[in-house]
Parts: structure tokens; sequence; C-alpha cells
């Protein structure tokens, strides 16, 4: 499934189906975007376990996403994700060697399974907490709210899906002119209700706008719409695989 933040390559993003105005925007040239690097996780030591709240793995190697323990392959991933970054999955349960994970190869609301071997346990108390009708994201850490962001969703016939997510890349601009501002925040979701005959493809994110005005309104194809600073604050603030709750 083609992310609609990516456009003719990796390196590229194309918020296209997510974060346009009421009429398609042209994509954006495929150096629009490109990926903010991702240090190591240092986290706590092996034999200690994972320190914090939500739970994430580092993917290790190239592995099968299965849909149930040992069930059928949905889909291949490796180390890095279509961005280039550390592929770092939110995790939602454990069973006998497995992981439950969330993961863009899958569909809103679906996880799936990889075997625990083939990735780093970690773990976050951040979290990214969105209320659709308040038009407010809360970035979280434990119980303490570390900022509060006034964003756009998606239009009514459009809407911002619901349901738990989780952080998959921190991207940047590498135009100033870019129509999706100074960066973005790339989530594992999915668009599930977009325009006829689009041509990009459906992944959400939080990203810049050059239309600041549009901030706090109903105006997007899905994705969520946030100040430049608000935005350097988040880029610095989410780890990959933290966990994003978008709720009415």
């Amino acid at each position: 499934m083609r992310p609609c933040l990516v456009a003719a390559t990796a390196a590229a993003l194309a918020a296209a189906g997510c974060g346009g105005e009421a009429a398609a925007p042209a994509a954006p040239e495929p150096a629009a975007f490109e990926v903010v690097a991702v240090a190591e996780p240092t986290g706590p030591k092996a034999d200690t376990g994972p320190k914090g709240r939500w739970l994430t793995a580092r993917v290790l190697r190239r592995t099968p996403l299965r849909a149930a323990p040992g069930g059928r392959v949905v889909a291949r991933i490796g180390r890095r994700t279509e961005f280039g970054s550390a592929r770092v999955l939110g995790v939602t349960g454990r069973r006998d060697g497995w992981l439950r994970v969330i993961a863009a190869e899958r569909p809103n609301g679906r996880d799936g399974w990889i075997r625990a071997r083939a990735a780093r346990l970690g773990a976050t108390d951040v979290s990214l907490h969105v209320d659709r009708s308040r038009r407010r994201l809360v970035v979280r850490r434990g119980d303490r709210v570390l900022r509060r962001v006034t964003i756009a969703v998606g239009r009514p016939d459009t809407p911002t899906p619901t349901g738990r997510f989780a952080v998959t890349d921190r991207l940047r601009a590498s135009r100033e002119d870019s129509p999706y501002g100074c960066c973005a925040v790339a989530l594992s979701g999915h668009q599930t209700k977009l325009l006829p005959g689009w041509p990009g493809g459906d992944r959400l994110a939080v990203h810049g706008t050059q239309q600041p005005e549009t901030i706090g309104h109903e105006v997007s194809l899905g994705c969520m719409r946030a100040s430049t600073a608000d935005m350097h604050a988040l880029m610095r603030a989410v780890p990959l695989g933290a966990p994003v709750f978008v709720r009415d």
C-alpha cells in the first residue's frame, strides 16, 4: 500500500491524501522531505528489561509480519522504514516468543505479529493524544502534560481516522516552500476515506503548513496540521514507536 507521505521515492514526503486542500495539490518533488537522523536507542541493559509504560520493538533484521503468531505472512519488514528511519514498532502484546505490533503494513485497528527474537524491546513514557472535536493534540510523559498543541484535522467528508496508531518516522523539509511546512511526524495509520480518483496514497501524519490560518479547523484530507513552533517541539519530544491515540 503506497503511503500518502511518500512521493516518487522513499526519501520523499507527499502528504497527499491526508493533508491537502479541497482541491488536490500537486505532489511535491521527490526531494521535498528528508529523514531526520535517529540516534541508536540507549535504553536499559537487557537483563533489567525495558523501562517505560509503552513497549516498543526495534526491528533488527528482515522478518515476516504475520496476521497471527505463526499465521499468514502479510508483509516482510526490515530494519528501515520506506523513509530510511530505524523501524521501531509499537508493541501491544506478547505471547510465547511473539510480539503483537502496530505496523503501517496493516489496516487501521489490526495489529501484526513478529518473532520476539527479530527485534529489540524498548519502552517509552511519551504518548500523543488527539481530540478531534477540540482540534487538540496533547503530548504526555506518563501522566504529565508536556505540550498542548492546537491542530487542524480532516474535513467532515475526509475525517481524521480514530484509533490507536504509532509514530513511524520524523521527517524534515528540505525546501522552505514545502506545503507541509518544516517537518512531519509520520504515523502508522491510513486514511480510509480517500477522494474519488485521488492519485496519492493514504498514510497519516502530523505536519506543518504554509497556511497557519487553517490550524484549529476541519480542513485537511485526514492529516493533522500544527504550527512550526509546535512541530519543532514534537520533533524533539516524540520518539519512534510512541503510541498515538485519536478520538472524537
